[in-house]
C-alpha cells in the first residue's frame, strides 16, 4: 500500500515538507499505522548482542530521520530493532539554506545539505527522558560556527549531556555538509577525539560503546588508518558508511546539487567499505552496515561482508515500513 499509494502522493511535494508532514502524522495519528501496516516481526532468533548491547532485531534507523528524538518510540513500534537520533550538537542551529533536500527518484536517491540543522542537544534530553525502552544511538557533532581546532570541545559536551540517555554513541566526522568536519576524519585529529571521548568514557561507572561513522569515500589507505585508530582508542566499532559526494552515472534532473547522496547509488560502494574494514581488520571491530539498502538482499550483503547490524534512511523512505519485515524475514529464512 505504501508504494502503490503513499509514497506517489508525498512525492508530489516539497521533501522536507513531506518529512514534517509525516512526523505530525505519526505523532499524532501513529495508532492508525498499526492497523493499516503489517504487525513487526518479532522472533527471539533475531536478536544479536553486540558491542555488549541486546537488540531485538538486527535492523535500525539510522541518523538523519529523528534528529531532535521526537519519534523514537513511534518509529521503534513500526519494527525496528534500535533508533539513532541525531546528528545533535551542542547549541541549537538552523542548518543550511533551504532548498536543501532534493529526490532523485530515478536513481532511488536522495541528496541532502541538510547541515546539522537540531534544536540541540538540551532539548532532544528532555524528550529522551520519555523513552519507553527503546534502544537509543547517540549521534553527535560540533556547532558549524565551531573551528576544528575547538571541536573536541563540541563532542564532549554532547557526550557528558547525553551519557545518561543514549545506549551508544556515534561520532559524525563524516558529514559533507559542515565546512571542513571531514578534515577531522585525518589520523591525527581523529585520534586525538576518540581517544579524548573514550577516556571520558572510561571514567565512567559503566561505559557506553563509542563508534566512527565514516564517509564512503575514503581511500583504501585512509580505512587502513581507520582500522589503526579503532585498535589505539579502542572504541567499540564503526558504521559504514555515510552519505558520498559521488555523483557517477546518476541521472536525475536533481544529480548536480550540492550535498550528500544516499540511496541506490551508494549500495555497492558501502558493502565494499564493510568488507574491507573486516577482512582488512581480521573482524576485530562490529561494524553498522547502511547505505543503500532498498531490499532485503542489499541487507543480506552487508551481513555476509562483515556487518552485524544494519541500518535504512532512504531505503525506508523510498520502500517504506515494510522493509523492516522483509529484512526480518529473510534472515529467519536463512537460518
Amino acid at each position: 500500500m505504501y508504494k502503490s499509494l503513499i509514497r506517489p502522493i508525498l512525492f508530489k511535494f516539497d521533501p522536507e515538507e513531506v518529512h514534517h508532514f509525516t512526523f505530525s502524522a505519526l505523532k499524532n495519528f501513529g495508532f492508525l499505522a498499526k492497523l493499516f501496516l503489517p504487525k513487526p516481526i518479532e522472533d527471539k532468533r533475531l536478536e544479536r548482542e553486540v558491542f555488549g548491547l541486546k537488540f531485538k532485531n538486527p535492523v535500525g534507523l539510522a541518523a538523519g530521520f529523528d534528529k531532535d528524538a521526537k519519534l523514537f518510540n513511534e518509529l521503534s513500534d513500526l519494527g525496528f530493532g534500535f533508533i539513532e537520533i541525531g546528528t545533535l550538537t551542542p547549541k541549537p542551529q538552523a542548518g543550511n539554506d533551504k532548498k536543501r533536500l532534493f529526490r532523485l527518484k530515478e536513481d532511488s536517491a536522495i541528496i541532502n545539505r541538510m547541515g546539522f540543522n537540531n534544536g540541540g542537544v538540551d532539548e532532544a534530553i528532555e524528550r529522551l527522558k520519555k523513552n519507553k525502552n527503546v534502544l537509543i544511538g547517540g549521534n553527535i557533532g560540533k556547532n558549524k560556527v565551531t573551528p576544528n581546532e575547538e571541536a573536541v570541545n563540541d563532542y564532549k559536551i554532547c557526550f557528558e549531556k547525553l551519557f545518561p540517555y543514549v545506549d551508544y554513541f556515534v561520532v559524525n566526522v563524516s558529514s559533507p555538509n559542515t565546512p571542513n568536519l571531514r578534515e577531522l576524519q585525518d589520523k591525527k585529529p581523529l585520534t586525538e577525539l576518540l581517544s579524548t571521548l573514550q577516556n571520558l568514557n572510561l571514567k565512567k561507572q559503566k561505559q557506553k560503546p563509542i563508534l566512527l561513522k565514516i564517509a564512503p569515500d575514503l581511500t583504501d589507505e585512509q580505512l587502513l588508518d581507520i582500522i589503526d585508530i579503532i585498535k589505539e582508542t579502542q572504541i567499540a566499532g564503526v558504521i559504514a558508511t555515510n552519505t558520498t559526494l559521488s555523483r557517477e552515472n546518476l541521472i536525475s534532473e536533481n544529480k548536480t546539487e550540492t550535498g550528500g547522496l544516499s540511496g541506490k547509488p551508494l549500495t555497492k560502494r558501502s558493502t565494499e567499505v564493510i568488507r574491507f574494514l573486516s577482512e582488512k581488520s581480521g573482524k576485530a571491530f562490529p561494524i553498522i552496515g547502511v547505505g543503500g539498502i532498498h531490499t532485503a538482499q542489499d541487507a543480506i550483503e552487508k551481513l555476509d561482508a562483515g556487518a552485524s547490524l544494519v541500518q535504512l534512511y532512504t531505503g525506508f523512505i523510498y520502500e517504506g515500513p515494510e522493509l523492516i519485515n522483509e529484512i526480518n524475514r529473510e534472515i529467519l529464512n536463512r537460518g
